[in-house]
């Protein structure tokens, strides 16, 4: 720092005069386009595939096995009272009964994951919303698969023309309506673990924050 006459001055600051700093980039995934040398199906389930696929990547190869999974959507319906509809239901690799929100995969041809997250939700709770609206996609563990998910937020909530039957762990699915701001705290203590409510429940807080400071939904 320099001082004269009672002035100080920082030199790190931008000068009256001088070039504006440039503007940091934003950050985003990019993109790799690695040649595919070879690619095994190593087993093919009912749901999801296990593939091995060996790389060309920097001055050499590397051979990765992942799951390849079709993608999902997931819904956070939220009430006029600000309670976010969640699931509980059992889920056989954590051997727990988890908390989660309304999803389903991208198993049918042609359906778009706005329409996925519209049967799910008719098909798993029985209920359609009147206002959709794109929250986050994500990827759930890139190291592992390359599943996406679609989070939408619904509102405008009514029961379905029908209900519908459920079997297997859908069969004693409970549901629980929660004050958003539970839910947020809930996932924060730890009680509730599942990374696509987390991710959509936290996403749908900040949505339902900017509509309420008079921003207005944003798409």
């Amino acid at each position: 720092m320099s001082s004269r006459g009672g002035d100080v001055t920082d030199e790190r600051m931008p000068q009256p005069g001088a070039p504006a700093a440039p503007t940091p980039s934003l950050l985003a995934d990019e993109p790799v386009d690695a040649a595919i040398v070879d690619s095994e199906l190593v087993y093919e389930g009912r749901v999801w595939d296990v593939r091995s696929d060996t790389v060309a990547y920097g001055d050499g190869q590397i051979v990765r096995q992942y799951v390849d999974h079709p993608g999902a959507a997931a819904v956070v319906a939220v009430d006029e009272d600000g309670r976010v509809l969640l699931i509980q239901q059992y889920r056989h690799p954590i051997r727990l009964r988890d908390w989660e929100i309304p999803a389903g995969l991208l198993d049918i041809e042609g359906e778009s994951p706005l329409e996925t997250a519209q049967r799910e939700l008719a098909e798993e709770v029985d209920l359609v919303a009147s206002s959709w609206e794109p929250l986050v996609s994500i990827f759930t563990t890139p190291g592992g698969n390359d599943e996406i998910v679609h989070l939408f937020l619904a509102r405008g909530l009514t029961p379905a023309d029908d209900v519908h039957a459920r079997e297997d762990e859908e069969a004693d699915i409970r549901l629980e309506w929660v004050p958003i701001a539970d839910a947020v705290a809930g996932i924060f203590a730890g009680r509730l673990r599942n990374g696509i409510l987390a991710v959509g429940v936290l996403a749908a807080a900040e949505r339902l924050r900017t509509d309420g400071a008079g921003e207005g939904p944003v798409t």
